[in-house]
């Protein structure tokens, strides 16, 4: 019985010493590249004495980088803004007509996001050229919309199954109109679904970059800005730059986790 506990207990440090390593591999890059936005690195040493937030400061002054980041939150909310749109009508639409039709109809909703993003973006700038639609926002909305529909009409799709029909039935019964049921019943069960669906677009819009390099044309959003100045190396700007970028996604995955858990534990129906 001692050699059994024994074992069990070298299989759980084993495991913890092999999750700690992982966890090293996979965090202490993102933690170094932080460290080195506030002090300087000189021949693969640290300089601990130089100590500064210049490199932030000089973001925020610099006009490029603020033109892009408001390019990548104009495409963020418009592509999340028709994605949810759409995703609303299509999961209305599938809810309501089940079958062969609609069975074809998802496959083609998930194939942009299924597919390689290389794929997805070189389709599209073909298809653009050939109706001379000239590259930039527009575009890359478009894409981007394409790109994260699958994801918010599961979410919607996912929800409004888990319904029931007595609601719409009760509303129907007590005289309400098609627009009331959608405005009074069948919304305010989906608001936490949509509002998830689009906080998971957003995220998955505002770091995309395969297929926005595709689509942008002359203009940049962040990620593209990103991507031209790790040319030059990892320079404190570049490493105060990735810093806030990283600090802005765990805030939206806290966010979205914790809509996503009060709809899995305070998810009821309303009359």
């Amino acid at each position: 019985m001692n050699a059994l506990r024994l074992g069990q207990h070298a299989a759980m440090a084993a495991l913890a010493i092999v999750t700690a390593m992982v966890f090293v591999a996979l965090y202490a890059p993102i933690f170094l590249v932080a460290l080195l936005s506030f002090f300087r690195l000189r021949r693969g040493e640290i300089q601990w004495d130089s100590f500064s937030l210049q490199w932030y400061g000089k973001l925020f002054s610099n006009e490029g980088l603020g033109q892009a980041l408001a390019n990548s939150l104009i495409v963020g909310f418009a592509s999340v803004l028709m994605a949810l749109v759409l995703a609303t009508l299509l999961a209305f639409y599938v809810n309501a007509r089940p079958g062969l039709r609609t069975t074809i109809l998802q496959f083609v909703i998930f194939l942009p996001f299924l597919l390689p993003p290389i794929i997805t973006g070189l389709s599209l700038l073909v298809f653009f050229s050939e109706w001379g639609v000239s590259r930039g926002l527009f575009t890359v909305s478009i894409g981007h919309t394409l790109f994260v529909l699958a994801l918010a009409y599961r979410t919607i799709l996912t929800r409004l199954q888990g319904l029931s029909r007595n609601l719409m039935e009760a509303s129907q019964d007590l005289g309400a109109t098609r627009w009331q049921t959608f405005r009074y019943i069948l919304l305010p069960n989906l608001k936490l679904a949509v509002v998830t669906a689009g906080l998971l677009a957003f995220a998955l819009s505002f770091d995309e970059t395969m297929i926005t390099l595709f689509l942008i044309g002359d203009t940049n959003t962040l990620p593209i800005r990103l991507f031209a100045m790790m040319r030059a190396g990892f320079t404190p700007e570049v490493n105060a730059l990735v810093t806030l970028i990283l600090v802005f996604s765990i805030l939206l995955t806290l966010v979205i986790a914790r809509y996503v858990g009060r709809g899995a534990i305070g998810g009821r129906f309303r009359l």
